[in-house]
């Protein structure tokens, strides 16, 4: 499968029906998921949706094989390559200021603050840590300023701390897969998602124009612009939880210049959507598989759909110590800091299926031996119970189940009946 989304595009039979910005492009969207949608005029944009909806189109899309899907992905990504830098600047086409209006941030929900660009992919360069590549929402005011969601602690916000909240940026809209991907994990600090991407497949950058740095050259699109200091309302705005996120006093971003492919596609992740919750939640079976493996022998893990793809786990694991599953659970908070609930099971059940981790829970499971709760923890600003503070961490508690079997014969927990 090709990594380039104009390849990826030309694929598919385009969506002839004129469409608005305004909740109908997203309805489109919603109404064709799973199935991959290019519409072909919202209002004189081209727009593309829906190509990772699961993980194993993500596992061929990367050419790794699903079954085998985070000890490939892990390997890979520990190649070393590196992207390379061509000196050229971006751009065949120059969208003139008095077009940027024109642009295709859609409106997703009844309620959302404003028109948003969602899919966009953000580079940013710390002083002290280096390049980072990651996502946030972009909220537009104007055709040339917007409010950024910028999750506190993580690598824009520090580098707009190390920077005094002023720093160029550049958005990549439409990348290819590999850095669409890669920008959606979360490596150490100093490592760069744009290498990591080079890993998966070549990565070739190019010089932007008013900022100093560098972007994907197969990106379909590049905004430039600056973080200016200020701080603007941001949302309301629909998050992977399928629940209205609340509004929050955000950086303002102010754009520069707008560069882009000849005719490009726009590339959009409709929130709580298939897109969206591949992109969020799969880099996180990664890391908790990671840590896991630290401490005990995980075979793989699931970040569950019933847990809004990112607030629930299952671990799948060959215990081999009584402790294994207490350890396990405690690596997969320690790997993903969002996560709220989470459930270990023994190598003989098949954890993409709920009925059967259920089944774990209810044979295995006792709740007064084999529960770990952690009170007053990090976690999730999605999550709409969690206790919030602007500006802050929000707080809640965890659960950790352990199903597995604790001891004796492994034969009398099996089960007979199918």
């Amino acid at each position: 499968m090709s990594l380039d989304l104009r390849t990826l595009a030309a694929e598919l039979t385009p969506v002839k029906k004129k469409t608005k910005l305004h909740l109908e492009a997203s309805a489109l969207i919603r109404e064709a998921e799973p199935s991959p949608i290019l519409l072909e005029d919202v209002e004189g944009s081209r727009v593309l949706a829906n190509i990772l909806p699961d993980r194993d189109t993500l596992a061929r899309r990367l050419g790794v094989q699903p079954e085998k899907f985070l000890s490939e992905l892990g390997r890979l990504l520990t190649k070393g390559e590196k992207a390379t830098n061509t000196g050229v600047v971006y751009g065949e086409v120059e969208v003139p200021r008095k077009d940027w209006g024109k642009l295709p941030f859609l409106t997703y929900y009844k309620g959302d603050g404003g028109p948003y660009l969602t899919a966009g992919v953000w580079i940013v360069k710390d002083p002290e840590l280096g390049v980072n590549a990651c996502y946030h929402r972009l909220m537009m005011g104007s055709p040339e300023r917007g409010t950024v969601r910028v999750v506190e602690n993580r690598g824009t916000d520090t580098a707009l701390k190390h920077l005094g909240g002023k720093a160029a940026a550049a958005i990549c809209v439409s990348a290819p897969i590999h850095v669409l991907f890669a920008a959606a994990l979360s490596p150490a600090p100093d490592v760069s998602e744009l290498d990591l991407a080079a890993n998966l497949s070549p990565v070739k950058l190019q010089r932007c124009k008013t900022v100093d740095l560098e972007v994907p050259s197969d990106c379909e699109m590049v905004l430039e612009g600056h973080f200016t200091g200020g701080r603007g309302p941001e949302g309301p705005f629909v998050d992977i939880t399928g629940t209205m996120d609340f509004v929050r006093q955000q950086p303002v971003f102010e754009i520069s210049r707008v560069a882009c492919r000849k005719n490009p596609i726009h590339y959009t992740i409709v929130p709580g959507m298939l897109d969206h919750k591949t992109l969020m939640g799969i880099p996180k079976e990664l890391d908790i598989y990671r840590e896991a493996n630290k401490v005990c022998h995980c075979l793989d893990v699931r970040i569950t759909p019933g847990g809004c793809s990112w607030l629930h786990a299952v671990l799948r694991i060959a215990k081999k110590d009584a402790a294994d599953g207490r350890k396990a659970l405690e690596a997969a908070f320690r790997a993903h800091r969002s996560l709220k609930h989470c459930v270990v099971v023994n190598d003989d059940v098949d954890i993409s299926d709920p009925a059967e981790v259920e089944w774990a829970i209810a044979t295995r499971f006792q709740a007064d031996t084999d529960t770990l709760i952690l009170k007053d923890q990090p976690a999730s600003s999605l999550d709409p119970s969690a206790r919030h503070v602007e500006g802050g961490k929000s707080r809640s508690a965890k659960l950790g189940l352990d199903a597995t079997v604790k001891s004796g014969d492994l034969s009398l927990f099996s089960k007979i009946a199918e």
